[in-house]
């Protein structure tokens, strides 16, 4: 027997994610609650410009209470694409559009409490071309050569599980 969803309750609707709580009987026969993250998608680019080097931005993440070194990201607008949403943040977020963006993965950022799954782009071709950032956001772009960023998710210097698992899928690409 598979789980089975009893009921399902929002207990917060946020302006990017919602909470629900969902009661579930077990495959055992027992009940009990989850609660869920609800979100509804969002990217992640890694933006590789002409000398070799990766665009990070970096920006202060409350819930860490620091500032993190990250790839350019953002979650999707309401219907809207990821092909859509990865050009429009990384003019937002780096000032650069990609002549190319190629999708290389997704993923679930979080599958144990949240349904946020991020689908993964590589960058290239970039040309200056921003947007205004959003309202919210203070970050700096900062280029990163290719072989210092990898070094530095394996030293575990990059403490951003997107960024990892985006330059894990990228890895080949980058260095091919």
């Amino acid at each position: 027997m598979p789980f089975q969803l009893l009921r399902s309750e929002t207990l917060l609707q946020g302006r990017a994610f919602a909470i629900r709580r969902d009661w579930m009987k077990t495959p055992d026969g027992r009940e009990t609650k989850f609660d869920i993250i609800e979100h509804g998608g969002s990217v992640v680019i890694a933006p590789l410009d002409s000398d070799g080097n990766l665009l990070f931005v970096r920006q202060y993440r409350h819930a860490t209470g620091r500032e993190l070194l990250e790839l350019p990201a953002g979650t999707l607008n309401e219907g809207e694409h990821p092909d859509v949403c990865a050009a429009r943040e990384m003019r937002e977020e780096t000032g650069f559009a990609a002549g190319t963006l190629e999708r290389l993965g997704e993923f679930f950022l979080a599958p144990g409490y949240s349904t946020e799954f991020m689908v993964v782009y590589l960058a290239t071709d970039l040309t200056h071309d921003p947007l205004e950032a959003d309202a919210d956001e203070f970050l700096s772009v900062e280029r990163v050569s290719i072989g210092r960023a990898l070094d530095m998710a394996r030293r575990g210097e990059m403490p951003d599980a997107k960024s990892l698992a985006a330059l894990f899928l990228c890895e080949a690409r980058l260095q091919g």
